[in-house]
């Protein structure tokens, strides 16, 4: 099943989906949890040893609500994918490197095939349907 059609379709169908994690988390840490406060974001960063919490909480919200939209209308998507891997790959290190694999028991598990999804749109493109194909049109 090596038809051009179906890749695309897989290439959409996983940028929204990884998409709408991204926004989802990076609303959730500014709107639910909120920043401030005793179970604020800024607070939960700074209980993990992440450097400049308060900077890191406005930073990675950011990139994971703008990220998260970018990937949705394929505008940017390799170096988005990019960029959110590393990021991944630093969830990885401060909040479940020490629990293991399993998600149970706070493991990377679940961040490790994110960053495995992200790899894929980073290899194959954002497809045909994306902003990118479009514009890459007038260049």
């Amino acid at each position: 099943m090596n038809h051009p059609a179906v890749r695309d379709a897989a290439l959409l169908l996983l940028r929204l989906a990884l998409g709408i994690i991204f926004i989802a988390h990076g609303w959730q840490k500014v709107f639910i949890d909120g920043m401030n406060g005793t179970g604020g974001t800024i607070a939960q960063l700074e209980k993990l040893g992440v450097p400049q919490p308060g900077a890191s909480a406005w930073l990675v919200s950011a990139l994971e609500m703008l990220g998260g939209a970018l990937l949705i209308i394929g505008l940017l998507t390799t170096a988005v994918a990019t960029m959110l891997i590393i990021y991944m790959a630093a969830v990885v290190w401060f909040v479940h490197w020490g629990h293991g694999f399993f998600t149970a028991d706070g493991g990377f598990e679940l961040a490790m095939l994110t960053m495995v999804a992200l790899f894929v749109i980073v290899v194959f493109g954002a497809g045909r349907a994306s902003l990118d194909r479009a514009l890459s049109r007038f260049s």
